[in-house]
C-alpha cells in the first residue's frame, strides 16, 4: 500500500508547493526504502520522467542523494539509475530514555545508525529529571560530531515512557519516571552546544514512536490501521489510522496501559485501579512467576522457566495470555486495527503464548470473527523507539528537504 503522504496534489496549488510536495516524495521514498530507480520514483510522484530527473538532480546537488547503475538489467533498454541515500549527509540524534537505561544513537539519511551507546541508571530507582538532562547532554556531545565534513545536523528525537504534549515536548506525566510537568524538549535545546546547538529537539511517547518506527521501517510497512503494544515497566501503545498517527488533541492518545481491565485489580502508578498494566506488565509478570525483575525488564526468564517445566512460571504466561487477550478484545471493538504489534517485553510473552491468547481472543466479543485483525511480533525489536525518535527527527528535512536551513549545495 502507498503512504498517503506520496499522493500527488490536485487542485490549484502554487508551483512552489507542488515542486516541494515531489521533492518530499521523493527524498522520503528513498530515505526509507533505501535504493530506488527513478522509474519507481516517477510512479511514486505522478510527474514525467524528465520533471522525475530534475527533482533528483536538485536533490543530489543539495547532498541527500546519489545515484548510481544497476548491476543487475533484466528488460531490453538501458536501466532506469539508482537512486540512494547519503547516510553522512543529514543526521539526527535518536534518544530513548527508560527507567533502566538510556539509549542513542546517531542516524543518517536512509536511517543507517552511525553510532550508539546505552547508559545504565547510576543509582537504583528513576533517575531525577536534572540528571537524566546531563546525561542526555553527555550523549549528544559524545555522538553528536558528525564524521563527514560537511554534514548537516538536522534535528534531535527522544523517546519517553509517558504523556508528551505534542506542541512543546513538554512531559505532561511520566509515572514510571517520576516526572511532572517537565520541558524536556526546551530544556535539552538550551543546553546542546554547536554543531547540534540551534536544531529542532522533538519529544514523543516511547509507545507513539515505537509505532512510527515499525511503519517505516518494521512490521507495519504498509499497513494503514494498526496497534503498536509494548511492555516494560508500564504498557504503552501507538496507535496509526489512515497511514497516519493517531496523537490526540494535545499528544496523548493511545496511553492504553491505563485502559481499565479489571476495577477490582490492583492500584497502578497512575492512581487508578485495575489497569491493564497491573496485568501486563513486565515487573506484575515476572513476580507472578516468582522470579526477580531482569535488569533490562525482559521476560526471557520467564518463558524460559515455563517451557522448563515450572508451573508458576506457567501459570502466569497463560494468566497474561487471557488479560492480553481482554484488552486487545477491548481495541478491536474500539479501533478495528488491520494488525497489533506486539513490542518490548510483550515480545517475548506472544512468542510463548500466541496460541492461547488466539483461542482466548475467541471468547471476547464479536469484534475479532466480525473485523479480523493479524497479531505480530515487532520487526525492530527494542529499537522501536530509538528508530521512531530518529523518524520524528527527520520529519522537517523530509517534508522540505530544500527549505531554509537544508543542506547547501555541494561544491
Amino acid at each position: 500500500m502507498s503512504d498517503p503522504q506520496d499522493q500527488p496534489r490536485t487542485g490549484q496549488v502554487p508551483q512552489a508547493e507542488v515542486r516541494q510536495h515531489h521533492l518530499s516524495v521523493v527524498l522520503r521514498r528513498v530515505h526509507t526504502t533505501g535504493a530506488v530507480s527513478r522509474s519507481a520514483l516517477t510512479r511514486a510522484t505522478g510527474v514525467n520522467r524528465s520533471t522525475t530527473a530534475a527533482l533528483v538532480a536538485a536533490l543530489a546537488e543539495a547532498g541527500l542523494v546519489r545515484e548510481e547503475t544497476p548491476r543487475t538489467h533484466r528488460s531490453a533498454g538501458r536501466p532506469s539509475p539508482l537512486v540512494l541515500p547519503v547516510a553522512e549527509r543529514a543526521q539526527v540524534i535518536a534518544l530513548e530514555v527508560g527507567v533502566e537505561r538510556i539509549r542513542a544513537e546517531r542516524v543518517g539519511l536512509g536511517g543507517e545508525v552511525l553510532a550508539g551507546r546505552t547508559l545504565l541508571p547510576p543509582v537504583d530507582g528513576p533517575t531525577g529529571f536534572e540528571q537524566t538532562l546531563t546525561r542526555l547532554t553527555g550523549l549528544v556531545e559524545e555522538l553528536g560530531e558528525p564524521a563527514a565534513e560537511g554534514a548537516c545536523c538536522t534535528g534531535v528525537g527522544i523517546a519517553v515512557p509517558g504523556l508528551v504534549r505534542r506542541t512543546d515536548g513538554l512531559v505532561r506525566f511520566a509515572p514510571n519516571l517520576q516526572w511532572a510537568d517537565r520541558p524536556l524538549a526546551a530544556a535539552l535545546a538550551a543546553r546542546l552546544a554547536p554543531p547540534w546547538a540551534g536544531v529542532p529537539v522533538v519529544v514523543g511517547n516511547d509507545a507513539d514512536l515505537g509505532a512510527l518506527g515499525e511503519h517505516a521501517r518494521g512490521a507495519a510497512r504498509g499497513y494503514e490501521d494498526f496497534v503498536y503494544l509494548s511492555a516494560n515497566v508500564g504498557v504503552g501503545g501507538g496507535l496509526f489510522c489512515g497511514g497516519r498517527p493517531v496523537p490526540g488533541r494535545l499528544g496523548y492518545a493511545g496511553e492504553i496501559g491505563h485502559m481499565i481491565v479489571n476495577p477490582e485489580g490492583r492500584r497502578c502508578r497512575c492512581g487508578a485501579r485495575g489497569c491493564w498494566e497491573t496485568e501486563i506488565g513486565t515487573d506484575v509478570i515476572s513476580e507472578a512467576a516468582g522470579l526477580p525483575v531482569a535488569e533490562d525488564h525482559s521476560l526471557t526468564g520467564v518463558v524460559e522457566a515455563a517451557a522448563a517445566g515450572d508451573e508458576r512460571a506457567a501459570r502466569a504466561l497463560d494468566d497474561t495470555a487471557r488479560w492480553l487477550a481482554v484488552g486487545l478484545g477491548n481495541l478491536a471493538a474500539v479501533l478495528s486495527p488491520q494488525l497489533v504489534i506486539f513490542g518490548g517485553g510483550l515480545q517475548d510473552i506472544y512468542q510463548a503464548t500466541s496460541d492461547r491468547i488466539e483461542r482466548y481472543g475467541a471468547t471476547t466479543g464479536l469484534a475479532r470473527s466480525r473485523a479480523p485483525y493479524t497479531l505480530r511480533r515487532s520487526a525492530l525489536a527494542h529499537r522501536a523507539p530509538l528508530v521512531g525518535a530518529a523518524e520524528l527527527a527527520f520529519a522537517p528535512l523530509l517534508a522540505d528537504p530544500l527549505g531554509p536551513g537544508r543542506p547547501p549545495p555541494v561544491r
